[in-house]
């Protein structure tokens, strides 16, 4: 066969296109989360939005809309079965579970954990799907069939990345992380009190506080009350247990405090690091700059929250040495918290349908 003729077989070979659910598709991570697979052009046959609520005794009715037929037609099909889904993602806790996913039930489906509700067993290791030190192994043949695939917090994705990248070049003795966590991670509810308790400040009436519990606006609280109170622990928790088991044993895992700040969307992390030998901020930031990480240098303005939303890179400022401790070091970053949870699941999935795509070539070579 010519080249000319290989070309023109590679450009007309059908793509792989997949059956696709979204658990939580209203949630702000749900949209992302839609966003991202349209952005990436992620290869779907059929789209499936589960909401997040429903009745105790019935799975919440689910709006397919069937891409390669009509974009603008979608239509009711409350009985889905795992066999009819390639892919799930979890972008919001399913009330209840839908049939497919509950234990008993068979699940050939791919799911892929956002919130962490399905893979909070603490035995799941959370999967990061960035490129370099802090990339986790190819997802192994089993991950493709039954278990539920942990994808990695955005905060747990950050830290993870600027750590691996350091103990790549320097031996770190310790370090600790102070988040400051925006109310998006709430969801919508959080982000219209937040709202309201800024309105309401200006015009002197009394501030709303059913999901803070407490003032927020033009304030940080280190807590919440209320509803709330264990929100903020939790996600704390949570990426507290996930640095543990990703990081495990190559590099010493961080102290870690959530903070909650008066911001829509969009994180910022306070990172203090400390290493065995002095290492000067430029060979630092040598070290953490490239690939998803855009570093800032100190005569440019600082990252913030507001910039980095609608980004998925991870904005650094330029490194500060501790005035008072030589071999102290600080690291100021912006992540928008969504993007980069979204961006995560979907690069999770186009590794899986690569590894198929690829295992479904040799079977075919094989065969011929």
């Amino acid at each position: 066969m010519s080249t000319l003729e290989g070309a023109a077989s590679l450009v007309e070979a059908p793509v792989a296109r997949y059956r696709v659910a979204v658990l939580g598709a209203s949630s702000l991570l749900g949209k992302e989360l839609l966003a991202v697979v349209r952005e990436r052009r992620f290869p779907v046959s059929r789209l499936v939005e589960i909401e997040a609520s429903g009745t105790a005794n019935q799975d919440p009715e689910l709006p397919i809309l069937d891409l390669d037929a009509d974009p603008a037609e979608k239509f009711l099909n409350p009985e889905i079965h795992g066999d009819e889904l390639d892919f799930a993602f979890i972008a919001a806790p399913p009330d209840p579970l839908p049939s497919f996913l509950r234990p008993e039930f068979a699940r050939p489906a791919v799911v892929i954990d956002l919130e962490g509700s399905l893979a909070e067993s603490g035995t799941v290791a959370p999967r990061i799907a960035r490129g370099g030190e802090a990339a986790s192994p190819a997802p192994t043949s089993a991950e493709t069939l039954r278990p539920v695939i942990a994808s990695a917090h955005p905060v747990t994705i950050a830290l993870s990345v600027v750590l691996l990248r350091l103990a790549s070049r320097f031996k770190l003795r310790s370090s600790v992380a102070h988040v400051l966590s925006p109310a998006s991670e709430l969801g919508p509810r959080a982000i219209e009190e937040l709202q309201k308790q800024t309105l309401n400040l200006f015009s002197f009436q009394k501030v709303p506080q059913s999901v803070f519990g407490a003032q927020l606006a033009f304030n940080t609280l280190p807590r919440l009350a209320g509803v709330n109170s264990q929100a903020l622990s939790g996600l704390e928790n949570r990426v507290r247990g996930e640095l543990h088991r990703y990081l495990a044993g190559r590099t010493p895992v961080p102290g870690l405090r959530f903070i909650q700040a008066p911001v829509f969307y969009s994180v910022a992390l306070s990172l203090y690091v400390e290493t065995a030998a002095i290492a000067a901020p430029a060979a630092v930031q040598q070290a953490l700059a490239g690939g998803d990480v855009r570093m800032r240098r100190s005569a440019d303005h600082a990252p913030s929250q507001v910039e980095v939303t609608g980004s998925d890179q991870i904005l650094i400022d330029s490194v500060v040495a501790d005035a008072g401790r030589k071999n102290g070091l600080w690291i100021w970053a912006a992540i928008d918290n969504l993007r980069l949870a979204a961006v995560n699941a979907v690069q999770i999935a186009e590794e899986i349908a690569r590894r198929r795509a690829a295992a479904a070539s040799e079977r075919k070579a094989h065969s011929s």
